[in-house]
């Protein structure tokens, strides 16, 4: 008995020390719920003022035999959702399977007055919860039903008018029947109404297999543009920029129409207000874009701000045209007329590389190109543009002689190193240049072959002239300026004439250009054949001896 009484008393104990500690936070536990339900109260206490009158259904209800279980009034209060929930007998004969449901706000919002939901009817039911998209205010709201004779055709069944007393704008994604029947589904994060800084992530799925891409029209006051998203085993993702700087931007999302690839209809629609003032272009694409199967992923805009270096990344689709052949995409940048070209190296059908704005600060015009093999015959290499877009370089220095360009790996670690070796101990920038033209002149061989057969590619480089040891003038060229400049020296190539087509160096030496033709350095041809003899009368020539066989015509970046 004894321990049974102690048990007792320390059973109570407990109970009065959890009493005690309910007792300590009782006087704020009624503020928390009346935080978390004070809009709920709010519509019950209306409702309970208000004399509510029972919500009669219009004459077309009595022929499907409709009936509505929510809502019960014709005018009430609610806390920013009413739940609309019924069925119908005769439904077998719809034309559709949608109940229609139409919201009208007394007051405009940032979508505008109007909304509507298409709810499905299954086995006869139908069941909707409906948003009151733009805050405290009045709405109206409409139930309609199919007919049962004519195509996209409904009766209303149902009229009841709503007062929400919650001020937050809470919209829900717009779907079309197009959506519906794509089995288009976006996202739970995705609301009607957001707000995002600078984009926001489009992600969802499609159950219809026959959708391989989506359209997004992004629109704000005049402005307006259109993404392609892919659609990969029937999901998408793709961060949407908000092009338009701050304030309400409008999405809808559209849907190919059966049976037509370049036509689409509104799927999906939502309104993103952007809380960041900056501004950007949307990417232009050309018709080769899609043509040759290029996926861009990096950039994303246009208009971005950089530090003398920027970044792309893709892909291509292996069905794309002529994806099988290319192997390295080209990037062209130019400012003030000024151009200069950079080469991406193309893997597994992917590329990423780095690309530099050499002419100073400002703004450039970038095109991102592929190799056109249908013009491209030896001597000429054409290009074909797949898009453009605008970067401004804050770097102050201009670097177009320091910096990497096309077919000039300057940076690449190969040539670092050698240019190191050959430039060690060279005490004066002369010196660094005529080390770097004896090497290239007497180690590279040229190639007759390659002139002979114009078989130029489009990776000539200066590391394959490094890893063959072979080429003609420009492969020569591409790399002694890349030697030059890794060694630090200020380099251009020229091109001109020299009895042919042709090409050069010119390395800045103590504030002067000086001229050097690696090329002619290493020999002569003879009989159509390449006889090597190194000479030094083409390192720094005289001006007057050397123009009579070489004219000058441009420089190259």
């Amino acid at each position: 008995m004894k321990t049974k009484l102690m048990s007792m008393v320390l059973l109570l104990f407990v109970l009065a020390l959890t009493a005690c500690s309910a007792d300590q936070n009782a006087s704020n536990q009624p503020e928390k719920e009346e935080k978390k339900d004070k809009y709920t109260a709010l519509a019950e206490d209306a409702n309970k003022d208000e004399k509510l009158e029972k919500l009669e259904l219009l004459p077309y209800a009595k022929e499907v035999e409709a009936s509505l279980s929510s809502p019960k009034h014709k005018e009430f209060t609610a806390n920013s959702s009413v739940l609309v929930k019924g069925k119908t007998k005769k439904y077998s004969g719809f034309k559709s399977d949608y109940v229609w449901i139409k919201v009208r706000s007394e007051e405009d919002g940032p979508g505008g007055r109007e909304f509507s939901y298409y709810t499905p009817i299954k086995a006869g039911k139908f069941e909707q919860t409906v948003q009151l998209f733009n805050g405290k205010g009045n709405y109206s709201v409409k139930v309609s039903v199919p007919s049962d004779t004519a195509e996209d055709y409904f009766y209303d069944i149902a009229e009841f008018d709503v007062e929400n007393v919650n001020p937050e704008v809470k919209r829900d994604v717009a779907l079309t029947k197009n959506a519906l029947e794509h089995g288009l589904v976006l996202k739970n994060s995705i609301n009607g109404y957001m707000e995002s800084d600078g984009s926001f992530e489009l992600e969802g799925e499609v159950e219809d297999t026959r959708v391989e891409q989506l359209m997004v029209e992004l629109k704000k006051e005049s402005e307006s543009t259109k993404i392609m998203i892919p659609v990969e085993n029937g999901k998408f993702s793709k961060k949407i920029p908000l092009y338009y700087g701050k304030g309400i931007h409008d999405v809808q999302i559209m849907t190919p129409k059966d049976g037509m690839t370049d036509f689409y209809s509104e799927a999906a629609h939502l309104y993103v207000t952007n809380l960041s003032s900056e501004s950007f272009e949307p990417i232009r694409y050309s018709s080769e874009y899609k043509e040759k199967g290029f996926h861009l992923e990096t950039p994303e805009v246009s208009g971005e701000k950089t530090d003398l270096t920027y970044s792309i990344k893709g892909s291509i689709d292996s069905s794309g045209k002529d994806a099988n052949k290319t192997d390295v995409v080209f990037v062209q940048t130019e400012k003030d007329n000024q151009k200069a070209m950079y080469a991406i190296p193309v893997k597994n059908n992917e590329f990423e590389g780095d690309f530099f704005l050499r002419f100073g600060p400002g703004k450039y015009e970038v095109s991102l190109m592929a190799p056109d093999f249908t013009l491209t015959n030896g001597y000429v290499q054409h290009f074909v543009g797949v898009a453009g877009f605008t970067v401004e370089n804050t770097n102050a220095q201009d670097q177009r002689f320091t910096l990497p360009s096309r077919g000039i790996q300057s940076d690449a670690p190969a040539i670092k190193k050698l240019a190191d070796e050959l430039t060690k101990n060279k005490k004066t920038e002369k010196e660094k240049a005529l080390a770097v033209y004896e090497y290239v002149a007497k180690n590279v061989s040229y190639d007759v072959d390659k002139l002979n057969n114009r078989t130029f590619e489009f990776d000539d480089s200066a590391l394959k002239t490094l890893d063959e040891k072979k080429g003609v003038c420009q492969d020569f060229a591409y790399l002694a300026i890349a030697l030059l400049r890794a060694s630090g020296m200020e380099t251009q190539m020229v091109t001109g004439y020299a009895g042919q087509n042709h090409a050069w160096v010119e390395t800045k030496v103590d504030g002067r250009w000086l001229t050097m033709d690696p090329t002619w350095g290493s020999g002569y041809l003879q009989n159509n054949k390449f006889v090597p003899k190194f000479t030094m009368e083409y390192f720094d020539p005289k001006p007057a001896e050397f123009q009579k066989t070489h004219k000058k015509q441009e420089v190259e970046f």
